[in-house]
């Protein structure tokens, strides 16, 4: 498995130059001139704006341009803003907010989205089951904008003044962990449903098999045969989707870090599309992009956890 870890991560190296190049050219192939929005309603000095593209490199060719770029970010260094502001500097909080954000919801969709299904399969075609397929409709079809807003109405304002409950802080992070439980179900909450279906369908077609049939058959009990032999080979198409989540997860945070007023990367990147900052918009991507790499890289290793007989070597 370690030779196998090892050419994962060398097949990484030219899909992150791939993607980036592909992000670098389309952030830098917008309209508009990045230097005449620095001066706002004012035009901008000519000898100041030529000086300003020749200090960024604003004058070189593109290829140029990106290969000073990605030359930085193999060493470190994702750049500097219009400001100059080190790149690194602004994600060096602001990410961790977000991480936190992502995980969180992470974690909520795993434990609700498994025991829905897990739920909703064990009782198939009972009221159980069509209780949960409706709540998932509903899921899907909610915004986040309304989800959010309500769960701030009625966790944040009516359970506080109704009961005395002041347990779920609806905007900023000075609670701690539970800064992040209601805007992690936010963000969850298409995932959630998503989950729970695929779950669902997962778990009723390998509680078909016939091995599944045989165990039962040979007098096993239930409980083992759900938890040893169903839900364990249900889970590897349940632990791809989640790892492919988290980088979604990361980067549908704009929203919700706005409603919820969460300093994190989501609101950096909506200010920093708005100002033409492309080596902050480029670099967050960038990191993204590493995101779902290292998440598929590690969702690929639990496979041979989750059922021996694949083999990687």
């Amino acid at each position: 498995m370690g030779r196998y870890a090892i050419r994962r991560l060398l097949q990484a190296i030219p899909v992150l130059l791939g993607s980036t190049f592909l992000i670098f050219c389309t952030v830098y192939a917008l309209p508009g001139d990045p230097v005449a929005i620095l001066g706002g309603e004012r035009r901008i000095d000519p000898v100041l704006a030529a000086q300003l593209r020749e200090q960024y490199g604003l004058n070189d060719p593109l290829i140029v341009q990106y290969w000073h770029y990605i030359t930085g970010v193999f060493v470190g260094d994702f750049g500097e803003t219009f400001q100059g502001v080190q790149v690194n500097d602004l994600f060096a909080g602001k990410f961790g907010v977000t991480i936190q954000l992502a995980l969180t919801a992470l974690v909520i969709e795993g434990i609700v989205g498994l025991g829905l299904g897990l739920l909703a399969a064990l009782r198939r075609g009972r009221w159980e089951d069509y209780s949960i397929l409706a709540l998932t409709l509903l899921l899907v079809s909610v915004p986040t904008l309304v989800s959010g807003f309500v769960l701030q109405l009625v966790l944040g304002v009516k359970l506080k003044t109704s009961l005395g409950i002041d347990f779920f802080p609806i905007s900023g992070t000075d609670a701690g962990w539970r800064s992040f439980l209601v805007p992690g179900f936010v963000l969850a909450g298409t995932s959630i449903a998503y989950l729970v279906r695929l779950t669902r369908t997962s778990l009723m077609e390998t509680l078909r098999a016939d091995y599944i049939r045989t165990a039962i058959a040979k007098g096993m009990p239930r409980r083992r045969v759900l938890g040893r032999h169903a839900l364990r080979n249900s889970l590897i198409p349940l632990i791809t989707y989640l790892g492919a989540d988290l980088g979604s997860l990361m980067g549908g945070a704009v929203i919700t870090e706005a409603i919820f007023n969460l300093n994190g990367i989501g609101q950096q990147l909506f200010q920093s599309v708005a100002r033409r900052e492309n080596a902050v918009v480029v670099g967050i991507v960038t990191v993204l992009v590493l995101v779902y790499l290292l998440a598929n890289l590690i969702v690929d290793l639990l496979y041979a956890v989750l059922d021996p007989r694949i083999r990687y070597e």
